[in-house]
């Protein structure tokens, strides 16, 4: 094999390390915040949603337009560019004073996240061998799903042993530091830039191609959306068990990885739809016996057999909405997949919840079942077919 077929080559395994960091850093303190605006602050329920939430409404409105940049500007300027306010904002949280200016933090911290994981994951593909791309694109996910397995067990270990938030927050901000300075190393090959004379259109900023690969992309992330916020106080309440949440988490991790490394070898061969086949059938199980059976044990294999189909279902998808774009619009591409992800989340956690107030938990879990089988089923009669005759390479 020949160094330019190389798949972990110095380049990417630099962009996978920062990836691995955006995530540890982001993911070592998610868990916690809602304990420390209740334990700091005395913030209620309602007032940890709503200063919580703006997080995720300013990554949503940030995906696109960084797809843009991503595909308008030098890839390595952009990137950490991004990178640096993501790091930069994580030092808001040490010395934030109030909830209110916390909120404001916070709140504008979602837009570099947003952006960073589109430049990054855009980057990554740059530094690819093409032959090996769908495979890379695999492993990729990993520095994800390690950095999520990670990372809350780290930041609840530290809190359960000294109780001091701002040491959590410092090392978010150092693990952030440390992927900005790795990736201000990587070298990137040299393409010029082609300015858009376009006028323009929505097609700058969403992959209109992969419009139903999007609408998948919902799908899976409503379906998702439910289980991921609600599991938690439903084990409490319904199952009797006080601490499973993190559990849940880590097997769902460990289903991620198993796949994906599994996957990579199906995706070096080019069977992008056969990986998502298997994926999105696998993880209809996982719904379905979530939703059907009212046990610890299934609790905890629905999270294995999730994680098993989703670590198909990411790369499949990624590689799809990749292979439909141009080259110049390989970032429009990712924050399309991603975008579509976060829709579908927000609408698992509202619709979630509105089924849980009004009929209970049992309604709520069918009803992540009932979306995730609406995917697969257009994925199916549509989708499938529709990607085949439409990609470009």
């Amino acid at each position: 094999m020949t160094q330019q077929e190389r798949l972990w080559n110095a380049n990417y395994v630099k962009v996978w390390v920062a990836n691995f960091m955006i995530f540890f850093s982001f993911m070592i303190v998610t868990p916690l915040l809602p304990l420390y605006l209740s334990e700091t602050y005395q913030a209620d329920k309602e007032t940890i949603g709503f200063v919580l939430s703006g997080y995720t409404l300013t990554a949503l409105l940030a995906r696109p337009f960084s797809g843009f940049l991503v595909d308008s500007f030098p890839r390595k300027v952009v990137l950490l560019t991004c990178y640096f306010l993501f790091f930069a904002l994580f030092a808001g949280y040490l010395i934030a004073g109030t909830m209110t200016l916390f909120a404001i933090i916070r709140t504008a911290h979602g837009a570099p996240m947003g952006a960073v994981t589109v430049a990054n994951s855009t980057s990554a593909i740059d530094v690819l061998p093409s032959s090996r791309r769908a495979e890379g694109i695999g492993y990729y996910g990993l520095s994800n799903n390690l950095a999520t397995s990670i990372a809350p067990t780290v930041g609840l270990l530290i809190y359960d042993t000294i109780g001091n938030y701002n040491i959590i927050f410092l090392i978010a901000l150092c693990a952030a530091g440390i992927g900005l300075t790795v990736n201000a190393t990587v070298h990137f090959p040299t393409k010029e830039i082609v300015p858009n004379k376009d006028p323009i259109s929505l097609d700058r900023f969403f992959l209109l191609k992969g419009w139903s690969e999007g609408a998948v992309m919902v799908c899976v992330g409503a379906s998702y959306g439910v289980l991921a916020t609600y599991l938690a106080i439903y084990g409490k309440e319904v199952l009797g068990m006080t601490a499973g949440t993190g559990a849940w988490f880590a097997v769902l991790s460990g289903g991620l990885i198993l796949s994906r490394l599994v996957g990579a070898r199906s995706l070096r061969k080019g069977r992008v739809v056969q990986n998502v086949n298997h994926g999105i059938l696998i993880s209809l199980f996982g719904y379905l016996l979530f939703a059907a059976w009212k046990s610890p044990v299934a609790f905890y294999a629905a999270a294995l057999i999730i994680g098993l189909g989703n670590g198909h279902i990411w790369p499949g998808m990624q590689t799809m909405f990749i292979n439909l774009a141009p080259n110049n619009k390989r970032g429009t591409a990712n924050s399309s997949q991603l975008t579509c992800w976060d829709i579908g989340m927000g609408l698992g956690v509202v619709l979630g919840g509105l089924a849980i107030h009004h009929t209970g938990y049992s309604s709520a879990f069918w009803f992540a079942f009932a979306v995730n089988m609406l995917g697969v089923l257009f994925y199916f009669i549509y989708v499938k077919r529709h990607f085949i005759r439409n990609r470009l390479r």
